[in-house]
């Protein structure tokens, strides 16, 4: 059975759809003094695999407790799919008495699982915190479909580290260049400094790609020099769409047309969904098919 955190749940809903198999209805409470209680009273199955994305602490405990849950009622074999793993870009210890956060995460996740699927995660190498067995899956060439009519497009990455994921998106669409800024973040400050990019962008549609976009503020940084240097039209898009705070603002204030994601993080702007290359991973699993 397919078992939804309640931040996966269309997710959860669509990759029921697309494998076949049940979908289970978990139940979200709290008690007076505010603890969490995720709960599948309705769990009837061999195996079972639990969706949650861990955007927030409160994320990180309901996923544990689902764990445990289809344990308690049976599962035989539990499979987590992250779509989006919260502090996996804490991967090292930063400073003096720091945590690698991310290893804390994915040991405490690996006691109630025995197989975890990432899509797209930050920095690859968090799958080597985690106990378990652990394949990453790549969601990016989704993004591509809703992008139609493009003018002379550039696919455009924010810093080096996204050029593949640009490329992937690239070769989707089926036509188009590919470049990226140069970007340094101060570790004390956080202050990011963009180098812009030599690519032509006049009168182009750039296609800005990122892995994630969570407070805007590099991604509209990067959108600003494009529109000064007379980009036609600028389109967003990222896996992992987290936008907090002011950040969808922040990135239409700077001029860009269109926000894409998908629903690893499940907001107004993830028009597409990773279902399907969550079912093939499942696929891959000895026991799919059981549930």
């Amino acid at each position: 059975m397919i078992v939804p955190g309640s931040s996966s749940q269309l997710l959860a809903a669509a990759l029921a759809e697309e494998t076949g198999r049940p979908l289970a209805t978990a139940t979200y409470d709290r008690f007076p003094d505010g603890e969490r209680l995720a709960a599948v009273p309705e769990f009837d199955g061999r195996e079972a695999v639990v969706v949650a994305t861990t955007d927030s602490d409160e994320a990180w405990v309901e996923l544990l407790q689902l764990q445990d849950a289809v344990r308690e009622a049976g599962a035989e074999h539990v499979t987590t799919v992250i779509p989006y793993m919260g502090y996996a870009r804490q991967d090292e210890s930063f400073g003096e008495g720091q945590p690698v956060s991310a290893r804390a995460m994915a040991q405490a996740i690996g006691t109630g699982t025995d197989r975890v699927v990432l899509i797209n995660p930050h920095e690859p190498a968090v799958g080597e915190f985690y106990p378990v067995p652990v394949e990453a899956v790549d969601a990016a060439s989704v993004l591509a479909a809703p992008l139609s009519a493009l003018r002379d497009p550039l696919f455009l990455a924010p810093d080096q580290g996204a050029v593949e994921i640009a490329a992937t998106v690239r070769d989707a669409y089926g036509s188009g260049e590919t470049d990226h800024f140069e970007k340094h973040r101060d570790r004390e400050t956080g202050a990011v400094d963009l180098t812009p990019s030599d690519a032509a962008v006049a009168g182009r549609d750039v296609v800005v790609v990122d892995d994630i976009v969570a407070t805007g503020s590099t991604m509209s940084e990067a959108v600003d020099v494009l529109t000064d240097r007379g980009a036609e039209r600028v389109v967003a898009v990222c896996v992992h769409p987290v936008l907090v705070g002011n950040a969808t603002t922040k990135l239409r204030a700077a001029g860009v047309d269109r926000i894409v994601g998908t629903d690893t993080v499940e907001r107004g702007c993830s028009v597409v969904s990773v279902a399907p290359a969550l079912a093939e991973a499942l696929a891959t699993d000895a026991l799919a098919g059981e549930g």
